[in-house]
């Protein structure tokens, strides 16, 4: 994991710094490779992984909103703290999909719960899940799995990209995708609640016009999940 911060006010930096070093040792987790810049313009000439990124908004040449738009486009995955005194941003940090937005001054307990939700999330989105065919093994990103399948006596893995006829059974998939992320709304489907689009107590919609059976004595539960999902996003 690579962490960037970029500020144009020295104190804010070192207080993100504080916290991050407070929360990895907290944790007993070596504290991460962490590089800090004054300007946007420094930022984004970074070459190196940009993993988690904090950012302020009100910064001298290129805001906030400017370079977490470009930080996007470049890495979808990248997960974009938004640390300002300016709530009035809000609206706009979100239309690029930011992590969180966090106001200055920090306050501790909040910033180690949403470090815990990113590094959660980090790790899930570089988790990579061997999908083992007929054919050989693929590794897939467990992010980039829509649903896995049972029909006909194959399971079908459908990612963004293709599918897979799998040749391990559904007991194996439910054991290896991340229970964070993932749910059997069904005895046939394991669906990632990530790309979930809507849904009702029968039929669950998902990213690329699939669709899961949803059997009704787990709705409630697949609710809960799913706010439970849907409030460690935000």
């Amino acid at each position: 994991m690579r962490i960037l911060i970029c500020d144009d006010d020295p104190l804010a930096i070192e207080q993100i710094h504080k916290n991050l070093k407070s929360f990895f040792t907290y944790k007993h987790i070596k504290c991460p490779e962490v590089i800090s810049y004054s300007c946007g313009e420094d930022l984004l000439s970074d070459t190196g992984n940009k993993d988690i990124v904090f950012l302020d908004i009100e910064m001298p040449g290129m805001n906030g909103i400017y370079v977490g738009n470009e930080l996007k486009k470049s890495n979808p995955a990248v997960i974009i703290f938004i640390v300002t005194s300016y709530s009035e941003y809000l609206d706009e940090a979100m239309r690029f999909h930011v992590f969180r937005y966090l106001s200055k001054p920090l306050e501790q307990q909040r910033f180690f719960r949403n470090m815990q939700d990113a590094v959660n999330l980090y790790h899930t989105s570089t988790l990579l899940i061997p999908v083992e065919t007929k054919n050989g093994v693929h590794a897939i990103s467990a992010t980039d799995i829509i649903v896995v399948e049972a029909t006909e006596r194959k399971v079908m893995v459908y990612t963004v990209q293709k599918s897979y006829e799998s040749v391990r059974n559904m007991a194996y998939w439910l054991d290896t995708l991340p229970k964070s992320c993932f749910f059997q709304t069904h005895r046939s489907f394991i669906i990632n609640l990530g790309h979930i689009t809507d849904f009702d107590h029968t039929l669950i919609h998902l990213t690329n016009q699939l669709t899961a059976y949803l059997t009704r004595r787990k709705y409630r539960t697949f609710k809960d999940a799913y706010l439970l999902y849907l409030e460690s996003m935000r």
